[in-house]
């Protein structure tokens, strides 16, 4: 785990989240202080800040907490799993259980892929709707005097 601890306003600064939404985010379990301080203080690692920056990421495209906390939870048994490899633990999963939690990893890329594309199509719109409302305006402006 990383060395450095930071306090909830550190990490709302740095994820660009308010302190209600990082405490609401623990409070559901989706994010827990890595620990507390003498005076009680919440503290966070770069780990941390990370997993709250995916649960960041998904917010926009529509993704449930539930979905988030899925998410969160596969990867989190996936690099739990790849560091009991690399220390040869014994603690390993077994190879479907490891192929069952990348497919829910591949699920929720595709969904990600899906929202992003939709997106994509309702910026376009509005930059169109934009667009026209400035042609209109440039159409209506007055003539300037020389």
């Amino acid at each position: 785990m990383d060395g450095k601890h930071m306090q909830i306003g550190e990490v709302a600064a740095r994820t660009e989240l308010s302190l209600r939404t990082i405490r609401h985010y623990e409070e559901t379990g989706l994010v827990i202080p890595s620990a507390r301080s003498q005076g009680g203080f919440r503290l966070y690692t770069e780990t941390d800040v990370a997993r709250l920056m995916v649960i960041r990421r998904m917010k926009p495209l529509g993704f449930t907490l539930d979905q988030m906390r899925d998410l969160l939870d596969a990867t989190d048994r996936l690099d739990a799993d790849d560091a009991a490899n690399a220390t040869n633990a014994t603690d390993r999963l077994d190879a479907d259980e490891r192929e069952a939690l990348l497919e829910r990893v591949r699920t929720y890329r595709q969904a990600a892929a899906e929202q992003v594309e939709k997106l994509r199509v309702q910026l376009s719109r509005a930059e169109d709707f934009a667009d026209t409302l400035s042609a209109r305006l440039d159409r209506n402006a007055p003539a300037t005097r020389v």
